[in-house]
């Protein structure tokens, strides 16, 4: 998701699906238009989310090994929008500037050319779409497929693609998983969120995609998923959070383990990151954890709002037309 950059989010196979997105209209109403608008007029968005439910799917099979492509979508989406800095308005998910160097080559998006692949085929049936458009709405169907549609994510299309990453914002804006110490971690998540605008509400619920997906050894260099229904949008990682006991991890298949220092429950199954644990270490942010925990409803109003906000960060929408009065 999600998504701290040090983790390699590949969730498995969808194990629900939700109802059909309804298809967005653009109304001009004879005001005149820019190229990306009129393109996004043309869009049949609710094709487009079928052939990428599709190409989820097709994964799957083709990898017969239980991982897919699901996380791996929010983790794109959540990356080309978390560059954005309120100050300035520059980075955002406008451009998909994550195609070219040096977004492409920042060690925060290793593995994401994999994504971005799996989406050319969806962007040649439908060049109507940006890329910038499409990236961020494989996120929005993967929340929405993975949770049965209960979580929904108010999506619009307008994103343009620019044709180099000359814009592209400095590295180091998207957050880390351990900045060495739970009060540095803790101030790292608070100043990345803040940067963007966000509260603590909205920065709690968006790290909720964590219940999506796992990390990888030859990756990230952590290993293993935060819940036990890694293919299932839902506020289980909260609830864990919450009612596990989450220790160091010293040993892996009975070897000692090498990897960046992590967390993991009583099965060794399960695993969290410094910066997972630094939340619920923060009495301010557990407060909203236990919150989510009890109450998966209140989690997906929450994160459909913030991820939405995530994604149209910085991105010139054009006013409504009865805004120009």
């Amino acid at each position: 998701f999600f998504f701290f950059n040090q983790s390699e989010m590949f969730a498995s196979q969808l194990a629900r699906r939700s109802m059909p997105l309804a298809a967005a209209g653009v109304v001009t109403l004879g005001l005149t238009i820019d190229q990306s608008e009129a393109k996004a007029a043309n869009v049949n968005l609710a094709a487009v989310r079928k052939d990428i439910v599709q190409t989820i799917d097709t994964d799957a099979e083709k990898r017969n090994d239980g991982t897919a492509l699901t996380g791996t979508f929010v983790r794109l989406a959540w990356h080309c929008a978390g560059t954005y800095a309120k100050k300035d308005n520059s980075g955002g998910s406008n451009g998909a500037r994550m195609r070219y160097s040096p977004e492409a080559k920042w060690g925060a998006n290793a593995g994401l050319n994999i994504a971005r692949d799996a989406l050319e085929p969806v962007k040649a049936k439908h060049p109507e779409i940006s890329y910038a458009d499409l990236y961020t709405l494989a996120g929005v169907v993967a929340i929405e497929e993975s949770s049965s549609g209960e979580c929904k994510v108010p999506f619009r299309l307008g994103r343009e693609d620019f044709s180099s990453g000359e814009t592209s914002p400095p590295d180091g804006r998207l957050p880390d998983a351990d900045k060495g110490s739970m009060p540095k971690t803790t101030d790292h998540i608070r100043d990345v969120f803040n940067r963007m605008g966000f509260n603590d509400r909205e920065m709690v619920a968006l790290v909720g995609a964590h219940a999506l997906g796992r990390c990888h050894t030859d990756a990230s260099g952590y290993w293993g998923p935060w819940t036990f229904a890694e293919t299932t949008f839902s506020n289980e990682y909260f609830r864990l959070l919450v009612e596990e006991e989450w220790k160091l991890k010293t040993k892996h298949n009975g070897k000692k383990w090498t990897g960046p220092e992590q967390y993991e429950d009583k099965t060794g199954n399960l695993m969290m990151l410094p910066a997972d644990i630094a939340l619920i270490k923060d009495p301010k942010f557990r407060k909203i954890i236990e919150i989510y925990a009890k109450d998966e409803e209140a989690f997906f109003k929450d994160f459909g709002a913030a991820f939405s906000k995530l994604l149209e960060l910085g991105v010139p929408f054009p006013k409504p037309w009865w805004k120009f009065w």
